[in-house]
């Protein structure tokens, strides 16, 4: 028998890999489930994106290998559209690395930068593959607890009061997945600071910025934050374009060639109708987000009145695609989430999944139509 590699010892099948499967198999007997657990975008990209895909396909060079650093235009729109809605200057021929989506650029930076025994502080609770992905590596995962009391921002004085000689990296991401949580005005200011005193690279992981969330901040826009701090973006949820896989990674010069050192060898470029859509979908006006929130609002009040049929509670200034409610205090949240998948036929992501300070909370998401909400609604009541 062929033994695998030691470092997939390091980690498990990722939840929603084995979740859906036993929702599939309910749905497959013909139980009516109704999935909340996901933040897959089901709303259509704008129009003229998918126009441009389209248009794309009779371009001779369409089917041909594309560069690894992306169209030159597709760069220039990333830049623009930083500079239009976060006001920060980024330079588009070489402080701009587009990716297959923001998710392979965790993998991309982290081999980059990470030698087996560093270590990386990471959100608890947080994205789950950073953890993975550290792990993937050889690194160290460090986990730094966020709570309600201090509106999910890092406490950097506790940090402070480790020993940070190993840690490498620190991975940030706000607004807050899963909670919610919008920065406030000075947690970039201290996180770069932080990344200076310590010679940490601050990571923002981004790409929340425009769902519900009327003020989008960039760590970049700090003074001096590119010489210690990366930004990873998207457009999955932003645009709807998940399934499109398209993101990009900012930072200085230095930062994105020793990350295209990676992206080059683990890719042959994106194909050319994605890059000419994210190209169209970078230049949508501030009418594009106006529409999209009025949709999610709506839609948000409604899993607000889910969350308290349920005797959940939450944070109404929280942003984002999802609603992050705390059950009562006596609940745990796996096993809330599989009574409610049971006995109402719902499927709610349970907090522990983000991380140890995820218990007593569970996590719905906003992408699912009105009416889907409202009879997830009824069933409860």
């Amino acid at each position: 028998m062929i033994e695998v590699a030691k470092r997939l010892h390091t980690v498990e099948e990722y939840y929603f890999s084995k979740k859906l499967r036993e929702v599939g198999l309910l749905i497959a007997s013909g139980k009516p489930i109704i999935n909340l657990g996901i933040g897959s975008p089901d709303l259509q990209p704008p129009q003229k994106v998918v126009d441009a895909i389209t248009a794309s396909f009779n371009n001779p060079v369409a089917h041909k290998y594309q560069s690894y650093q992306g169209l030159p235009e597709l760069r220039e729109a990333m830049s623009a559209f930083y500079k239009n809605h976060f006001s920060v200057s980024v330079n588009a021929a070489n402080e701009i690395l587009p990716l297959m989506g923001s998710k392979e650029g965790i993998m991309h930076i982290s081999m980059a930068y990470l030698n087996e025994g560093d270590e990386v502080l990471i959100p608890n609770p947080g994205y789950p593959t950073y953890q993975s992905v550290t792990q993937l590596v050889g690194a160290k995962g460090v986990l730094y607890n966020l709570d309600a009391a201090n509106n999910w921002m890092p406490n950097l004085e506790v940090l402070e009061k480790q020993d940070l000689s190993n840690v490498k990296l620190m991975w940030v991401n706000y607004p807050h997945m899963p909670t919610g949580a919008a920065p406030t005005e000075t947690v970039f200011k201290e996180l770069v600071a932080f990344g200076k005193r310590h010679n940490i690279l601050i990571v923002n992981d981004n790409p929340y910025s425009f769902v519900l969330n009327d003020n989008p901040k960039s760590i970049l826009s700090v003074d001096g934050a590119k010489e210690v701090c990366l930004e990873l973006n998207s457009l999955s949820k932003t645009f709807n374009m998940a399934g499109w896989r398209v993101g990009m990674v900012l930072g200085n010069s230095g930062h994105i060639s020793n990350i295209l050192k990676v992206k080059s060898n683990m890719d042959s470029g994106m194909f050319y109708g994605i890059q000419k859509g994210a190209v169209e979908a970078l230049k949508c006006s501030k009418m594009w987000f106006v529409t999209l929130n009025s949709v999610y609002k709506r839609r948000r009040d409604l899993v607000w009145q889910l969350a308290e049929a349920l005797n959940c509670t939450y944070d109404k200034n929280a942003t984002g695609m999802f609603v992050w409610a705390k059950l009562p205090a006596y609940l745990k949240s796996e096993e809330f989430i599989d009574v409610v998948l049971k006995e109402n036929h719902i499927f709610i992501t349970p907090g522990t999944i983000f991380g140890s300070q995820g218990e007593g909370y569970i996590r719905f998401s906003l992408c699912a139509s009105t009416e889907i909400l409202e009879e997830a609604i009824a069933r409860v009541k």
